[in-house]
């Protein structure tokens, strides 16, 4: 008997943890049809105003004030070529300088070094 009533116990606990799991899911389903049919108001909402939209007409000259006129580049100015022929006669007249031969009588000058690094000072360092 004691075992009949044990399996009795176990097949009402079993029933009882049933109902409450569906009426769990019944309180959560609840909730969300709510959410939905709101979802569905502010998109209705939306479509409504969507197609309620009229685009504004657009005339042949509205791009005029956004649009520059296009004006050619000016065509550059060509050198006289007056000037050309001497400077190409004063240049062919000119005398040739080779580096490292000096006039007769002439004192050579000493080149200067421009990238010579300055001594460091070890007093600096220490």
């Amino acid at each position: 008997m004691l075992a009949q009533s044990i399996r009795a116990s176990r097949s009402t606990i079993a029933r009882v943890a049933r109902q409450q799991a569906t009426g769990m899911i019944s309180k959560r389903t609840f909730i969300t049809p709510t959410a939905v049919r709101q979802a569905d108001l502010v998109q209705d909402l939306y479509l409504k105003e969507l197609k309620a939209y009229k685009a504004p007409t657009i005339k042949a000259g509205d791009a005029d004030a956004h649009v520059q006129k296009f004006a050619p580049p000016k065509a550059p100015q060509s050198p006289e070529e007056t000037d050309i022929a001497n400077e190409l006669k004063a240049y062919e007249s000119q005398t040739v300088e080779v580096e490292g031969q000096a006039e007769a009588g002439a004192p050579v000058e000493k080149e200067l070094d421009w990238f010579e690094e300055e001594p460091e000072e070890e007093a600096a360092h220490h």
